[in-house]
């Protein structure tokens, strides 16, 4: 799994190479109906309909984890230089002493300690989200067929290989292609043949591309075909 350019998912023409495709894949002619509908595709091989490895990846959420560390490294730091200053007969610091006076001196209806208890629950809902939610929402998950072995494709390669596969359909001239963890939505340019009859062969080339990405939950996909516009 590697991170290709750019993190949108979204790619401009550009001929590159291109999967090959598979007897088997070349051989189905299912695929999806009209523009903007979604299709439905033959799944590759897995371990188990009941499989619970294909779930998104964990992100490891190093940056707030740093950040929460480092606050409380201060944190506990400041704390215990004042405690070893007070055992050792000197005076506390200031700051802390002044600390303890207003939260002892002020109301809880006071502005300011409603916004501080206002940024500690934020703070905190913030770090439950993050360790709740898996993260990585731009790596797709594919089908895993080994027990041992768990892969996953960026989005942005994902669209990629629907880009070059749409470019090699007759009529076509560029291709805009937008990859999210639900829907494959291609805009494509055709400067000659019928608009139907090149949206009907982006359909079966595409769904093929789709299902030869071997995903674990392939994306919905919508496809739209228009004229270049005038010049000047």
């Amino acid at each position: 799994m590697s991170e290709p350019q750019g993190s949108e998912g979204t790619e401009s023409t550009q001929r590159l190479p291109v999967l090959e495709k598979t007897a088997d894949a070349s051989a189905d002619t299912t695929g999806p109906g009209q523009a903007s509908s979604a299709a439905d595709y033959d799944p590759l091989p897995t371990l188990g309909d009941g499989d619970a490895g294909n779930g998104r990846f964990w992100s490891a959420r190093r940056v707030p984890a740093a950040f929460l560390a480092l606050l409380l490294l201060l944190g506990a730091g400041a704390f215990l230089y004042d405690i070893a200053a007070v055992r050792a007969d000197r005076p506390g610091m200031s700051w802390r002493r002044s600390l303890a006076r207003q939260l002892a001196e002020r109301p809880l209806d006071d502005t300011w300690v409603l916004v501080g208890a206002g940024i500690a629950v934020a703070l905190g809902a913030w770090l439950l989200v993050l360790a709740a939610t898996p993260g990585l929402r731009g790596v797709l998950p594919m089908r895993r067929t080994h027990a041992d072995v768990r892969a996953g494709l960026h989005r942005a390669a994902a669209a990629m290989v629907l880009r070059d596969r749409a470019v090699e359909v007759s009529g076509v001239q560029s291709v805009r292609v937008r990859m999210t963890r639900t829907k494959a939505d291609v805009s494509a340019v055709s400067h000659f043949r019928e608009l139907d009859d090149v949206r009907a062969d982006l359909d079966d080339v595409l769904a093929d591309a789709i299902r030869s990405l071997g995903l674990a939950r392939p994306p919905a996909l919508s496809v739209h075909v228009t004229r270049p516009g005038r010049k000047g």
